[in-house]
């Protein structure tokens, strides 16, 4: 039986990469939206169906309808901490409205399953790993725009017997170069800020230098995107059989960002200057994952687990954007 997938945010960085896994398949129908605010057509799979539309659009409702979907992925979001510490507003409405209106929207369809893109910025900070259990506490308006989502999603889910996966993203990054899929905009993510500044051989903007860390820099578990996708592969087959789950998305591998700029220099010929400003508002010190869970209830075995190949993967797929091959 052939499953009908609704993705939010099919045309963007983690939606491209998930569409392309799951369409060369071929024992999924997947359907497509995106506004393509942020998204780009570029990255549209062409063995999909796609509706440029907004999240909150009553014309889901007809989609779901039409293509008796049974299956919700839901990538749409607004996700730079930054810009939510000077927008909190627009956080609010994009991520936590417009996810209600969303769920309202195919509340009556044949959806059975949702997974749902949440972060690790629901979490704070802490100096040993998180867990799915650790406390709530989030340092920024984004992580509380995602936290506000899942509680709604679980609560939504269970007044409509729907089976619900929540996937707590570490920061993902690395791309499917060859197959020319990869991270497009810059939202303050640190391993494609790095990338485009080595190409416009631009100093690299590190923020803060006085955390308390290994070498005075923020700590984070970084995850390749190809990994993360075979992550919401399994969740569908999961939820098929068991009911509602969440789930930390890391490798428990805590990188520092000095760390992620000596793997850099490991794949260019060019020197590296680094620039040190002050710290971020909300940028907690230190955020890796515990990812325990995963690898028993997914049986998890990472692929690409390896620093220095998220980093060679990104600067190549940066590399044939900038020259426009893309």
């Amino acid at each position: 039986m052939i499953e009908k997938i609704l993705i939010t945010g099919g045309a963007g960085y983690i939606g491209s990469h998930l569409t392309y896994a799951l369409a060369n398949k071929k024992r999924e129908k997947i359907i497509l939206i995106d506004n393509l605010s942020t998204g780009h057509r570029n990255l549209i799979n062409k063995n999909s169906i796609f509706y440029k539309l907004n999240i909150n659009s009553i014309k889901i409702k007809k989609i779901c309808a039409e293509h008796k979907i049974t299956s919700l992925i839901h990538l749409a979001a607004s996700l730079s901490v930054e810009e939510s510490e000077r927008n909190p507003n627009k956080y609010y409405e994009n991520n936590f409205l417009n996810t209600m209106k969303l769920l309202n929207n195919i509340k009556g369809s044949k959806i059975k399953k949702i997974i749902f893109a949440s972060t690790c910025s629901v979490y704070g900070e802490s100096k040993k790993p998180f867990k799915e259990n650790s406390k709530i506490d989030p340092k920024n308006n984004y992580g509380f725009s995602k936290y506000l989502c899942e509680e709604f999603i679980k609560n939504f889910c269970r007044r409509n017997n729907i089976n619900y996966a929540i996937l707590r993203y570490f920061n993902v990054a690395g791309s499917d170069y060859k197959n020319n899929i990869g991270q497009i905009n810059n939202n303050g993510q640190l391993i494609k800020n790095i990338s485009v500044s080595i190409l416009k051989k631009k100093p690299i903007n590190v923020y803060g230098k006085d955390y308390n860390t290994k070498d005075g820099t923020c700590i984070r578990d970084y995850i390749h995107v190809k990994d993360l996708t075979d992550i919401h592969i399994k969740a569908l087959s999961y939820l098929n059989k068991k009911k509602n789950i969440i789930l930390n998305c890391g490798y428990q591998k805590p990188s520092s960002v000095l760390e992620v700029i000596n793997s850099f220099k490991k794949n260019i010929k060019n020197k590296i200057i680094i620039k040190f400003l002050k710290r971020r508002a909300g940028d907690p010190a230190i955020a890796y994952a515990n990812n325990n869970k995963l690898e028993k209830e997914f049986n998890f075995i990472p692929k690409f687990n390896n620093l220095d190949k998220i980093v060679k993967d990104s600067l190549l797929f940066e590399e044939k954007l900038s020259k426009k091959k893309i």
